[in-house]
């Protein structure tokens, strides 16, 4: 007969994982990025992991975090919502350095979600500039459609809006309409 380790123990390591890696994650984007897994073991895990003071939750918010001090960092739970979008094709993921918030692997490309904030086009552009060689296709998340017109970048994947319940509005390429 196998241990409640031995069955769950890889589970519970990558909740661990993703927990400390992207500091605050929602319960709903536990689900969307471990679509394989039953929810009411994932839920199960959770708690156990909380019990034991590894990860803490905020039960208003329903966001898990690697410290007690609650600190939500909204760009990267939009980030985590883009990531969940290809959870099924994921092969890896990780955060990354700046401007890059999440880097992931899927159907053989390197991917980028990179987050504008408003009136910060410049600083993005010039981020990206000083950076080098593209690491992947850039995915970028946008307040709102009017910024993609105002950013400069070179052969982005995608834009999107994406709201704090996970709603992705996906753009074309310098375009306003939706696709």
């Amino acid at each position: 007969m196998k241990t409640r380790e031995q069955l769950y123990g890889k589970e519970a390591a990558g909740l661990l994982r993703d927990i400390s890696n992207y500091h605050c994650i929602r319960r709903e984007q536990v689900y969307r990025l471990y679509p394989n897994k039953d929810r009411t073991v994932l839920d199960n895990l959770l708690s156990y992991l909380t019990r034991q003071g590894r990860i803490f939750h905020d039960p208003q918010a329903d966001i898990f975090y690697d410290s007690s001090d609650f600190e939500t960092d909204r760009e990267m739970l939009a980030a985590l919502w883009v990531l969940a979008d290809f959870a099924d094709r994921a092969e890896y993921h990780s955060p990354d350095d700046f401007p890059t918030k999440i880097i992931f692997f899927a159907d053989g490309e390197t991917y980028e979600i990179i987050c504008v904030p408003p009136d910060k086009e410049a600083l993005i552009e010039h981020a990206l500039s000083q950076s080098g060689e593209e690491d992947g296709r850039r995915i970028f998340i946008v307040e709102d459609a009017e910024q993609i017109a105002r950013l400069r970048v070179s052969d982005p994947a995608a834009f999107c809006t994406v709201t704090d319940t996970g709603e992705i509005q996906y753009f074309k390429q310098k375009q306003e309409e939706p696709y």
